[in-house]
């Protein structure tokens, strides 16, 4: 048996530079190991303490300069809580107006047709898998009254970086996104205006506003109805046309997470009255606001909970909280708990109601509220430690531990699970029975550079998958990019009905320093790339500890021996199990492999910029060695 080892390093995301390692059968095709390591450490965590909670807001959000605001509004929900205050219901409808283009609409096409499509385009697919080239000439397209090309090879060729008309239509709809945003964050990626309890827009020609962003969002809704139809056509090629080379469907198998499945979403869009009310009912007493966190979370426009197996095993955010862990096994941090380095104010081992943090067991001081940042470099070794990505895993209410896995396809596990419906101002705009979710698009939405069936309404079903795999991750996404296009018409209707009812004031009456003696709070916000969480610790208006992370930490999570049975020999982040998971089907020798199908299962998960990586595929003895310098101009990278 011949291996190859691939060593692909830097693959470029959000969080910096993403390597991985695999070895591949030359004969049978598959993964036999594989291995994700991040190269960065920045430290947000040590430099926060001592300075104001809410200068949190606005330091975390340069955390990254593309989601900067996925970190500005997870800081602003913990602030929120641990101050006592929320906004006045026209506050949250303008956090939720803003965060629905500058980030969702703004993202979702932009790693779909930018990042990952050209994955998917005719350089490459008719270059490393001509026989699919082929078929896709070959294919009628289903939904061209939609997205108007004819068969599936048009959409591919239309997917080549930069000379396609669907990369160069990306361009030009983010911008009109952003600008829709813009009108509210005063700035972005880092918003300008948010503060706790409430938002600092300027509202002096708040209709005009309101309408400014309307002559966006209407446009912005054909090219959601666009997008949405591209991959739902991609998906049902891939998943009745495509095979791996074991006789199983591409669009159902390839790059496969853990088996059950664990998703987790925090929910996205405060419901204006039930976040507003909340405080009223608090009277500014924050653990009595912490106590409605459940009702807080569970009343947004999209759900939360965590999904097992396909069940809807919690939507309690408070319940989840408590055994939500990192560990240091195999990342490059000091274990806190072995050298018995406690925060300032000792182990916390109860949240703010009494519960017990993970349940009670000795382990609820790797609890995000104990953890102490220690980093402790070394060199990369896959037997100890070989990542600065910290190892996330989530305890459950019967003391087993899970890994986790967070993104699109995990928010709309939730809003499906849930099965209830989102009709803020009384109109249905989503419904789901449990297993199906249905999105309506509203119509009269015109853009002159799309086809005319994009201005006509249109419902848009998605069902549960059984797993999360590398094309359900693609579907996902476009169908969230729906569901977040209509949770805007919701908010931005229920803003004019405000305005025509005198109920504009956005913020509570809080000012700088005016913070409990002590508090401690989390704050979870479902984000283009999965559940942005960030957890602070007060004392006296300063930061004794913050801990935060993003969606893409426990997807690159390492792995460990952790987890308990059913996970307990898929202890590793998704970002490995699926690249494990995923078959070579590219159509040339196995000296001449690029590693494209282990691309596409990472990239899946959100990149955020496209790669220009160096690329080794070595082996001792008799293996393949192959080395591409530049795989930026080879097919995996464009």
């Amino acid at each position: 048996m011949s291996t190859i080892k691939i060593w692909i390093d830097p693959i470029t995301r959000i969080e910096g530079h993403l390597a991985l390692y695999a070895e591949v059968d030359a004969n049978t095709r598959r993964v036999g190991k594989a291995h994700t390591s991040v190269m960065m450490f920045r430290g947000f965590e040590v430099f926060l303490r001592g300075r104001p909670p809410e200068d949190a807001i606005a330091i975390t959000s340069r955390t990254c300069g593309v989601c900067g605001a996925a970190h500005a509004n997870a800081s602003t929900r913990a602030c929120d809580i641990a101050s006592g205050f929320t906004p006045y219901p026209m506050g949250s409808v303008l956090r939720n107006l803003a965060y629905a283009m500058t980030d969702y609409t703004y993202d979702h096409p932009l790693i779909l047709n930018m990042l990952e499509g050209p994955d998917y385009s005719e350089a490459i697919v008719s270059k490393l898998t001509p026989s699919v080239w082929k078929i896709a000439q070959e294919t009628p397209a289903k939904y061209s009254d939609i997205h108007g090309y004819r068969t599936i090879a048009d959409i591919m060729r239309d997917l080549n970086p930069i000379t396609g008309r669907i990369w160069q239509l990306t361009v030009k709809y983010q911008r009109i996104a952003r600008e829709a945003g813009v009108l509210i964050y005063g700035r972005h990626s880092h918003p300008a205006t948010l503060i706790p309890g409430g938002i600092a827009t300027d509202i002096t020609n708040l209709p005009s506003l309101l309408q400014e962003y309307y002559a966006r969002l209407s446009v912005l809704t054909a090219w959601v109805k666009f997008v949405w139809a591209i991959w739902q056509e991609l998906y049902e090629f891939y998943r009745d046309h495509v095979s791996t080379p074991d006789g199983q469907s591409y669009a159902l198998t390839q790059g496969k997470t853990h088996d059950p499945y664990v998703l987790l979403a925090g929910g996205f869009g405060d419901d204006p009255e039930v976040y507003s009310n909340a405080a009223d009912e608090a009277k500014g007493d924050w653990r009595e606001l912490y106590a409605k966190l459940d009702e807080i979370y569970n009343a947004r426009a999209e759900k939360p909970g965590l999904a097992v197996g396909g069940e809807l095993y919690s939507k309690s955010v408070i319940e989840l909280n408590l055994g939500y862990m990192e560990f240091a096994d195999s990342s490059f941090y000091e274990d806190w708990v072995k050298a018995n380095v406690a925060p300032p104010y000792g182990w916390l081992d109860k949240d703010p109601l009494g519960n017990p943090l993970a349940f009670g067991t000795e382990l609820y001081k790797y609890h995000m509220w104990n953890r102490t940042t220690m980093p402790k470099p070394g060199a990369i070794n896959f037997a100890d430690k070989y990542t600065w990505a910290a190892e996330a895993r989530l305890m459950l209410r019967d003391k087993r531990i899970a890994p986790i896995e967070t993104g699109p396809i995990s928010q709309l596990a939730l809003d499906t699970l849930h099965a209830t419906k989102f009709d803020l101002g009384g109109q249905v705009w989503w419904e789901s029975n449990g297993s199906v979710l249905k999105v309506h698009l509203p119509g009269g939405t015109v853009a002159d550079d799309l086809p005319p069936g994009t201005a006509q309404e249109l419902t848009i079903e998605w069902r549960l998958p059984k797993y999360s795999t590398t094309f359900e991750r693609l579907l996902a996404r476009a169908v969230h990019l729906a569901v977040v296009n209509v949770v805007a018409w919701a908010n931005l209707l229920y803003g004019l009905e405000l305005v025509n009812q005198g109920r504009v004031q956005t913020s509570r009456p809080w000012s700088y320093g005016k913070w409990p003696s002590f508090s401690y709070s989390f704050g979870w916000h479902q984000v283009p790339r999965g559940n942005c969480m960030h957890w602070l610790v007060q004392q006296n208006g300063r930061i004794v500890n913050y801990q935060y992370e993003a969606p893409t930490t426990p997807n690159v999570s390492p792995r460990n021996n952790r987890c308990t049975d059913p996970w307990k020999n898929q202890c590793a982040g998704p970002f490995e199990m699926s690249v494990i998971n995923s078959v070579v089907t590219e159509e040339v020798p196995p000296d001449q492999w690029t590693g494209l199908d282990l691309v596409r299962a990472i990239r899946s998960f959100d990149p955020c910029l496209a790669c220009a990586v160096h690329f080794e595929a070595k082996g001792e003895g008799g293996r393949v060695y192959t080395t591409i310098e530049k795989v930026i101009w080879n097919a995996c990278a464009l």
